[in-house]
């Protein structure tokens, strides 16, 4: 299972890089808040960093959104702040007094975890130099997928936790693992999507979960040794919402094989699909009338050998 992984977030690049064009309107959903987005959607600052800068017409609108959210987000940081730097100043003082509680330690101990960690939340949204944890995503985060629509390659941002087309939201909660999708489950699980939508996105590094020798769990890092960008195979769907209170939500999972030795050797069963780059335009335009061919992709998958280590 792929449950973390470095993703290309600058679409300037997706686009120089790949041919693609980018869906400004899907871009542009994403922050807005109309249809019930009342939260801030999860997605990594690399990606948001991309759109800061801003442009013309529909680039400036995700500018101005994504302005809007980081005000917000700061007016609730430093109001958080603030109610923590009172609960420790109030704990402190019992803590000095002569009738020191259990209570006041506690709230000394928390509020002084919370304020490192609403400081540093603040630091990130100020923050312009980038740090290798920006570009990484996590189940229920959105990253830019790239898909085929009519034979032009088009990036859209999709959430990284796949919930098919019908199925209610409760979906997400029954199946908490479709971030993923075996191949050994392709043509079961998977039948809708697998031969008919389509994605690709590109990875730097994939971390995973794996028990230590002393039973703990620990994150390893994988990459590739080449240090080429990984191509990787994905599974999407288009959910509407049949009330219409909500937007219409794009999700994807990353399709995962039988472990590549190395990643095996570490303690892991599952490796995702890294596709050569000549095999872009057969699995984004996939035939469902012959599933064959696209597990012949799959088997002329690329084989870097992914070098680890423990992930800090």
């Amino acid at each position: 299972m792929c449950y973390s992984a470095e993703i290309q977030a600058d679409y300037r690049k997706l686009l120089r890089n790949f041919g693609a064009i980018m869906s400004i309107e899907e871009f542009s959903k994403l922050w807005l808040r109309e249809n019930g987005g009342e939260k801030r959607p999860k997605t990594p600052k690399a990606m948001d960093d991309a759109f800061r800068a801003g442009g013309e017409g529909g680039l400036a609108v995700i500018a101005a959104e994504l302005a809007a959210w980081d005000a917000e987000d700061m007016q609730g940081l430093e109001q958080e702040l603030f109610k923590q730097a009172r609960r420790l100043a109030d704990a402190e003082r019992v803590l000095a007094s002569a009738k020191p509680t259990k209570k006041a330690a506690t709230d000394q101990r928390i509020a002084t975890t919370k304020i490192e960690q609403i400081k540093g939340r603040i630091a990130d949204l100020q923050r312009t130099e980038p740090k290798a944890r920006d570009y990484r995503i996590f189940p229920g985060y959105y990253a830019p997928v790239i898909i085929s629509e009519g034979g032009q390659r088009v990036i859209k941002p999709m959430r990284y936790q796949c919930r098919p087309a019908g199925k209610p939201p409760i979906y997400d909660t029954k199946y908490p693992g479709t971030y993923n999708a075996r191949r050994d489950n392709l043509q079961g699980f998977w039948r809708e999507q697998f031969g008919y939508t389509h994605g690709l996105i590109v990875v730097g590094r994939f971390y995973e979960n794996v028990e230590g020798p002393d039973g703990k769990n620990r994150v390893v890092q994988f990459q590739p040794s080449d240090g080429e960008p990984m191509l990787v195979a994905c599974l999407w769907s288009r959910w509407t919402d049949p009330s219409g209170q909500h937007a219409d939500l794009l999700s994807f999972a990353a399709i995962t094989d039988e472990p590549e030795p190395e990643v095996a050797a570490v303690g892991h069963d599952r490796t995702i699909i890294n596709i050569k780059p000549e095999h872009i335009d057969a699995w984004l335009n996939p035939d469902p009338a012959n599933l064959q061919a696209l597990q012949a992709i799959f088997d002329d998958k690329r084989h870097p050998f992914y070098e680890h280590r423990i992930a800090a």
